[in-house]
């Protein structure tokens, strides 16, 4: 009995001395670089910014700290209602976000699997086993004070019961665990990034393509008003044909007019059946139970608060999702270093072990064992080095790619401020133009109906005053999809304090 309090008392202070280590071994250090952001030049302003260019185009505002932000819901500034149901209508059921959601979430439990490695792994493999030896096996021997007596053999069967756990744990000592976590974090936030730039690049095509269908309602408005113009036109000269002021070839000529148009009114169909399409794929939905009834673009494009560039930085989710790739690098940096260290690996076996179920659980049927073991490489011919050499090659990789996005973000809001500015000039112009045209045809119609000028004057006239209405229409689409534009390339509603945190990406909550 008291052998077995003493057993009892040395397993307890070994397992006391094993909990100690593994706090000082778990206290290790972590090799590899710091990470700190490299820097990147931004502009004081941007260049098509500028107090006279502000002063012409009412399509964008530079921001004050009131209202330096787009708001989440950055579609409403538009303040069409059948675009907010369909935007509200895509951040459910679009499938490319959905996409993207799943693969965050699959993210998320990548940091969790590497997070496990931080801590033992307990198994056991209970086991019950009815065995009987063979009575021809050599007898087994026992030693006593008198000397060496020989057994029978063990032909009876018996039950041997075993209930063993195993522990084994690698303390973290240099940190390659800690940096796999820590890279893997920041893939998980990489990716809420990519979630984040997904949904607004969907939301914008939504918006892009809902005002070109818009667009070819307002074509088809104006080539229906203009085929009835142009009836209208033929029906005159067919009555002074056939009062004998005109001849035919008018007549033939107002018919060739009239069934061109036509032609051009029914094509109009075809676009925007396929920007109706482009909306139902979009919003989750079939095409062939999807519609959008027919309305004139109305919509002006609205101001749009600029800000600063440096706030660019923070307000797009692809700059920050090229950010958290390099933090991702840099720690992977960290997990190669790891590897010229050793490592250390604690293991601990115990549990009942007896031919007796009734004794199973007394301390006499205990079997236990702890011990430690390192590992180290001697040669490898250079591998370390070379994982090495590549994770830091892949590092400034990512520096570059981030560089990359960061002057692509410039160019993005730089040309779509450009475009707004210049467009707006053209609309003033496209619009002079309209009025000259329409003077132009009144003008050849009076002169034609007195006889002056041959009716081949008049279709010019008429041609001139369409092909300036329907360059007026595309260039108000080019005008309120490059709004949309600017607002996608300054990050729509998001900004950088919506990137989940490190304990938000291991948590298995739902994200806000």
């Amino acid at each position: 009995m008291r052998r077995h309090r003493r057993e009892e008392r040395r397993m307890r202070g070994l397992l006391l001395w094993g909990a100690a280590a593994a706090a000082v071994l778990a206290a290790g250090c972590t090799v590899g670089p710091k990470y700190h952001p490299p820097s990147v030049t931004t502009p004081a302003a941007y260049k098509e910014v500028t107090p006279q260019n502000e002063g012409q185009i009412a399509n964008w505002k530079t921001a004050q700290p009131s209202d330096a932000e787009i708001r989440g819901k950055w579609w409403e500034v538009f303040g069409d209602p059948e675009l907010n149901a369909l935007e509200d209508q895509v951040n459910v059921s679009n499938q490319s976000i959905a996409s993207a959601e799943a693969s965050f979430m699959a993210a998320r439990a990548t940091v969790r699997e590497a997070r496990s490695q931080l801590f033992p792994t307990v198994t056991t493999d209970p086991s019950v086993t009815r065995q009987k030896q063979s009575a021809n096996l050599k007898a087994f021997s026992s030693t006593t004070s008198s000397g060496t007596t020989p057994l029978p053999p063990a032909t009876k069967p018996f039950t041997e019961y075993n209930f063993p756990f195993d522990a084994t744990w690698v303390p973290d000592l240099w940190g390659r665990i800690r940096n796999t976590v820590k890279a893997s974090a920041y893939g998980a936030q990489a990716s809420a990034a990519d979630l984040a730039n997904t949904r607004l690049s969907m939301q914008a095509e939504v918006a892009v393509d809902y005002f070109e269908l818009r667009s070819q309602d307002s074509l088809k408005q104006l080539l229906d008003s203009t085929v009835d113009a142009y009836k209208e036109s033929l029906r005159l000269t067919q009555v002074l044909y056939q009062t004998g002021i005109n001849n035919d070839e008018s007549v033939a000529q107002a018919e060739t007019q009239l069934e061109t148009t036509q032609a051009q009114d029914t094509n109009v169909g075809i676009l925007r059946s396929q920007y109706e399409h482009a909306i139902a794929m979009l919003v989750g939905q079939p095409a062939s139970t999807f519609s959008i009834p027919a309305q004139e673009l109305k919509t002006p494009p609205p101001p749009i608060p600029i800000g600063v560039p440096s706030q660019l930085l923070e307000r797009r989710p692809d700059i920050a999702a090229d950010e958290r790739l390099m933090a991702q690098a840099n720690a992977q940096i960290g997990v190669a270093r790891a590897a010229y260290f050793p490592n250390v690996t604690l293991s601990a076996s115990g549990g009942p072990e007896s031919t007796s179920a009734a004794k199973w659980f007394s301390w006499s049927s205990m079997a236990w064992s702890i011990g430690a073991s390192a590992s180290e490489t001697i040669f490898d011919a250079g591998l370390r080095r070379a994982t090495e050499e590549q994770y830091r090659a892949q590092y400034d990789e990512t520096v570059a790619n981030y560089r990359q996005t960061v002057l692509t973000a410039f160019q993005q809001v730089e040309d779509n401020l450009a475009s707004l500015r210049i467009l707006s000039q053209e609309i003033q112009e496209q619009d002079i133009a309209i009025r000259s045209a329409q003077r132009y045809l009144t003008d050849a119609q009076n002169r034609w109906k007195l006889g002056l000028d041959p009716y081949l004057d008049v279709i010019s006239a008429q041609t001139a005053l369409l092909s300036n209405q329907q360059t007026m229409v595309n260039l108000r689409i080019e005008q309120i999809t490059a709004s949309v534009q600017l607002i996608e390339a300054l990050g729509g509603g998001w900004d950088r304090t919506q990137l989940p945190t490190t304990a938000a990406v291991v948590s298995r909550a739902p994200l806000p």
